[in-house]
């Protein structure tokens, strides 16, 4: 696991063991929507802000990594892996995308996106 999401887990698992920590999983719930909104607000700030804002939003999906007993930096190796593959369907197929600078390119790509998703899906040990 990385550095940093241990030492998150660290920190939250500590607040926990004195007692601080949220009471059931709907809170998290609640509270990972406030950070996202904080964060969307924060972003015409500047950097500064928003860099504030965006470590709450990770602080608070360890945390809810944490009461779900999930290893946050496993799910997001996984992640990184499925977006690799899927990725990957996007980058063998450059032929058939409009060129770059044309608006319809990224639409062209999420076409891909979803059929290397549908690909996934029908194949048995897809994560």
């Amino acid at each position: 696991m990385s550095e940093i999401l241990l030492e998150t887990l660290a920190l939250q698992q500590e607040a926990a063991r004195l007692g601080f920590d949220w009471r059931h999983l709907g809170e998290l719930w609640d509270k990972l929507a406030e950070e996202i909104g904080e964060l969307r607000e924060a972003v015409p700030l500047g950097a500064s802000a928003t860099t504030d804002e965006l470590g709450d939003l990770l602080f608070m999906a360890v945390n809810i990594a944490r009461h779900l007993n999930i290893d946050p930096a496993a799910a997001l190796g996984s992640t990184n892996r499925k977006f690799e593959r899927r990725f990957r369907h996007i980058a063998n197929n450059l032929e058939k995308l409009p060129p770059m600078g044309d608006p319809r390119r990224i639409d062209a790509m999420e076409v891909l996106w979803q059929e290397a998703k549908r690909f996934e899906k029908s194949e048995p040990t897809a994560t």
